[in-house]
């Protein structure tokens, strides 16, 4: 059996807060030091951002790194593109590496977009001939024939990072690390980039590391993701797993996505939800339907309760709600169901609602059930700015 391409062991790194990196003192500062025997400012103040990490990757592997910013993702791609040092530990990679963590990063302002494809061909040890091989199909991808004898540092920053991205996936290396830079890219493009880097792990065997917080790309290119915490690796395991894991961390979802109502509620309303509960994880793909069980008791019945459900979006706001008048039952279940292709991917929450129509609110059971609507690959969405989209209306099913 082959030995992995990516070998981290025991991989740690700690910052000191408010100083200078300890690995690049200026000899000014050495001097300083030695001189007044005196230590450096705030050594007890250190943070860890990345603590005991140990993973593999096989060759032609596709891994998301997921994780909340500050998590350490980024300070991983570093190391092992050997811009920073580890503290402890050490990590093995065998095969050239190309990186793509900051919008620019590699490419001189002053030069040229061909001439910063042939000072990145250089630096990854290819000979000129290689270089301008490849040189066609990089500035096709790229996008950016018009601007390729303008200097750099007039390209927009969409424009640098399609430049360095079609660099890093069309030269000659078997390792791809790509941070969250994409993300600086249109929809058309970003879409486009996953493509390529899917093309490459199945046509040529490159194995690509990829940071996002993007969890519809995250789930459409890489089987497997690794879920990073406070500096350390909490899961390696497939993607729709890491994915449930950090969106219940992140935004608190429930691991059955259910409610129920507390006695104090059942005693001194006129009615009362019950339960309520969605059978499925908390993440959809917006050609799903989305379907919500509600069961609704009475303690005094009356024909002016009104049932509303609102869905907000992430920063609170409504997107839209539905209301009906409630039947008597001794037990009323209520489904409601939202079609396919109704909302974009965001991040959503609902609120439900018991209200009388003469006025009055008799439960309100708010910002619950958090779900994540991802693109199924086949659509189209920028991840930046998109909206919120609504293209019909939501059905209502009462058993």
């Amino acid at each position: 059996m082959s030995k992995p391409v990516i070998e981290v062991e025991q991989l740690s790194k700690v910052f000191n807060i408010g100083s200078m990196h300890d690995s690049y003192l200026t000899l000014r500062d050495t001097l300083n030091q030695w001189f007044h025997h005196s230590k450096p400012k705030n050594e007890n103040r250190v943070i860890k951002a990345l603590d005991n990490v140990s993973f593999s990757v096989l060759s032609g592997e596709k891994i998301g790194i997921i994780g909340k910013n500050g998590a350490g993702k980024s300070t991983l791609l570093k190391i092992l593109s050997r811009i920073t040092p580890p503290t402890s530990g050490h990590a093995v990679l065998r095969g050239k590496v190309s990186s793509l963590l900051e919008v620019g990063t590699g490419f001189h302002g002053e030069l040229t977009g061909r001439e910063n494809i042939m000072l990145n061909g250089a630096i990854l040890g290819m000979k000129r001939h290689e270089i301008m091989k490849k040189m066609d199909e990089i500035v096709d991808f790229s996008g950016v024939e018009k601007f390729l004898d303008t200097p750099l540092k007039h390209y927009s920053s969409g424009m640098q990072v399609r430049l360095a991205f079609a660099v890093a996936a069309h030269l000659d290396t078997e390792i791809l690390l790509v941070d969250e830079v994409l993300a600086v890219g249109d929809a058309e493009f970003q879409k486009k980039s996953l493509g390529k880097m899917d093309e490459i792990t199945q046509k040529q065997g490159k194995t690509i590391l990829f940071v996002s917080h993007n969890m519809s790309a995250l789930a459409q290119l890489c089987p497997n993701s690794i879920f990073i915490k406070d500096g350390k690796l909490i899961m390696y395991e497939e993607t729709h797993q890491i994915i449930n894991n950090y969106l219940n961390e992140s935004y608190f979802i429930p691991k059955n996505l259910f409610y129920k109502s507390s006695i104090d509620i059942k005693t001194k309303s006129s009615a009362f939800f019950e339960n309520i509960y969605i059978n499925h994880s908390p993440i959809f793909k917006h050609d799903e339907f989305i379907a919500i069980n509600i069961e609704v008791k009475y303690n005094n019945y009356s024909k002016d309760l009104i049932l509303a459900i609102i869905l907000l979006d992430k920063y609170k706001n409504r997107v839209f709600s539905k209301i009906k008048p409630l039947i008597f039952s001794t037990n009323l279940k209520i489904l409601f169901t939202i079609p396919p292709n109704i909302i974009a991917p965001n991040i959503y929450s609902f609120q439900f609602q018991i209200y009388r129509s003469t006025g009055g609110v008799v439960q309100d059971v708010f910002d619950i059930f958090p779900i994540q609507i991802m693109d199924n690959g086949t659509e189209m969405f920028s991840y930046n700015d998109y909206g919120n989209i609504l293209l019909n209306e939501a059905i209502w099913e009462i058993k």
